[in-house]
């Protein structure tokens, strides 16, 4: 009889370890913000490398302009992750980016608005490499 009580709390306490496991494994919201940077982040370097082989098209052609464009979208896309990296880390402090501690509502609200921006800055750079790789025949 022990042992099946014994057995029968074990197998209690393991599933509420197992929900608590599972509720602690939703991203919060900075971690989300995070991802979506980290994400990106690695894409910079090919934006310069688009830009380069852009510039190589570029001549007095009238398709020369359509080169130019799709570069300057890359060089925007550019300086707008590192305009938001920068106000992000004006915003934040690295214990409340890494360390998840608990934001004041005023900061709570900066992150509503850093979501919606990052989110946003994603798509910028998305879509100026798209149009890059089309206009230079790649994929």
């Amino acid at each position: 009889m022990k042992k099946i009580v014994f057995l029968f709390i074990s197998l209690v306490f393991f599933a509420c370890n197992e929900k608590k496991e599972e509720t602690n494994t939703k991203p919060t919201q900075m971690q989300t913000v995070m991802a979506i940077h980290d994400e990106v982040m690695p894409k910079m370097g090919k934006l310069g490398r688009l830009v380069g082989q852009l510039k190589e098209k570029v001549d007095t052609t009238a398709q020369s302009m359509v080169y130019q464009e799709a570069m300057k979208d890359l060089q925007e896309a550019n300086m707008a992750m590192m305009d938001w990296m920068k106000g992000f880390g004006d915003r934040f402090d690295s214990d409340e980016i890494l360390n998840g501690k608990e934001l004041s509502p005023q900061k709570q609200e900066w992150l509503n608005e850093e979501e919606v921006k990052v989110k946003e800055l994603k798509e910028q750079i998305n879509s100026s490499i798209a149009r890059a790789e089309t206009l230079l025949g790649q994929e």
